[in-house]
């Protein structure tokens, strides 16, 4: 068992402190947020993350997980200090590492023995150098410390999965005693684990996102080329997916990423590609392919409807993917954006994500229940792929439909069966169903 103190209570800071306190570690979780705290003092989450609820309430009955906002208090015994704070996006990309320079300060003027601090958040290249001297200066008096990169590889809505079942631990630090302490406390989980140098593992991170973005961007590219040439790209993926030199997993043709990490990620690595005298051209590209999959969506309902004053869109799913209440970057907020900015009328539902996603989208409808958001609608249109859509009876939306225009941004339904029912349904990269039912005047 160890002391550890995770600064951040955010998905990747909140999972990682209740995880490592269910394989029985003593762990203090810190944020300056003092009312996240206070509701995390109760056992009530700030996010929507299946299974970690249990997780936390359990420990925190059994004594073995705290919070505080106090950071004397966090890091009076701690041997392992986790910095798992924001790093988003600036101006040109770029990440804003403000979070954590405030963080690796408030270290430095707190530690009072000996410790490892662990990067978690994901940082540039370099980060963990520019992290231990902010500490080194912070410091009241000289003191051993050891700063380790432990990137992240937690996807959100299987976190608490991902944790106790991880395909590796990376670790990479200047220090190989420090990096094999670290190792010890991952030991339990039985996982493959790489000790490197500090710039290395910071570049696993990157390059592991990067790779899996350029996936999704490739076969949404092979998804228009498909919709041009009248093949269907599920097909198409499945006969590549089973190459074991390609793989299934993120070849599903749809609307693009989203969420904290690839977006960012991305984003970042290009931007120090560029500034380090590179041409990241293949980035770029994964970059302008997914912001073309979220337009793809307004052609595909302009097509269809002509001019879309005071027409009404139903959407479906605000999150950017299934199992999280997460809207950052999701291909949701950008689709609502670009329908409003043509006049459209818009009208929501989401299992999870409505209460976060109310402050980010103003001007639409929310609903309580999804065939609320089809009622009346001209147009539906599937975002998010949550299983609750599976399982919806598709004649009722059909017939309470105004027009019905489907447009199936996970490529989520059966076409025929769609077309069977009278829809118009267009997915992505998938031949238009025929015969198509007959186009009654749109309501206007």
């Amino acid at each position: 068992m160890a002391n550890v103190s995770v600064v951040g209570t955010g998905y990747v800071g909140l999972v990682t402190g209740a995880c490592f306190a269910d394989l029985g570690n003593y762990v203090i979780c810190l944020d300056i947020d003092q009312a996240k705290i206070a509701r995390l003092q109760l056992g009530h989450l700030p996010i929507y993350e299946p299974g970690l609820e249990e997780v936390v309430a359990r420990n925190l009955a059994g004594g073995r997980l705290r919070f505080t906002t106090l950071y004397e208090e966090a890091l009076a015994e701690a041997q392992f200090i986790f910095i798992a704070v924001n790093t988003p996006s600036g101006p040109e990309g770029e990440a804003d590492m403000s979070d954590v320079r405030r963080a690796a300060e408030s270290i430095g003027r707190s530690l009072r023995s000996p410790a490892i601090v662990l990067n978690k958040s994901t940082m540039p290249i370099g980060a963990g150098d520019w992290v231990a001297g902010i500490i080194a200066r912070s410091l009241p008096e000289p003191l051993p410390f050891a700063v380790v990169s432990n990137p992240e590889f937690l996807r959100e809505g299987s976190a608490v999965h991902d944790f106790f079942n991880p395909d590796r631990i990376v670790l990479g630090s200047t220090d190989p005693e420090a990096a094999e302490r670290a190792a010890e406390l991952y030991k339990p989980l039985k996982a493959p684990i790489i000790v490197t140098d500090l710039r290395t593992a910071e570049m696993v991170k990157y390059a592991s996102n990067a790779f899996l973005a350029t996936k999704i961007s490739f076969i949404n590219e092979i998804a228009s080329i498909c919709e041009r040439l009248g093949a269907d790209v599920k097909d198409v993926a499945l006969g590549m997916g089973l190459d074991k030199r390609i793989g299934r997993a993120f070849l599903e043709a749809g609307v693009g990423y989203g969420g904290s990490c690839f977006p960012k990620d991305v984003k970042a690595l290009e931007y120090m590609g560029a500034v380090n005298g590179c041409h990241p051209q293949l980035l770029r590209a994964v970059i302008e392919i997914n912001r073309d999959a979220r337009r793809s969506v307004l052609q595909k309902v302009r097509a269809e409807l002509g001019r879309l004053d005071e027409k009404l869109i139903g959407i479906l799913g605000l999150s950017f993917k299934p199992n999280t209440d997460d809207v950052r970057e999701a291909p949701a907020l950008e689709i609502i954006h670009l329908l409003r900015t043509e006049g459209a009328r818009i009208r929501v539902y989401d299992p999870a994500a409505s209460a976060r996603a109310v402050e980010m989208v103003r001007g639409v409808e929310f609903c309580a229940e999804p065939y609320a958001a089809a009622e009346g609608a001209h147009a539906l249109v599937l975002v998010t792929e949550w299983n609750e859509f599976k399982q919806l009876d598709m004649d009722r939306v059909r017939r309470s439909m105004a027009f019905p225009l489907l447009v199936d941004g996970r490529n989520l339904y059966d076409p025929q069966e769609m077309a069977r029912l009278g829809f118009i349904y267009r997915g992505m990269g998938r031949p238009a169903p025929a015969p198509e039912p007959s186009r009654a005047a749109i309501a206007e």
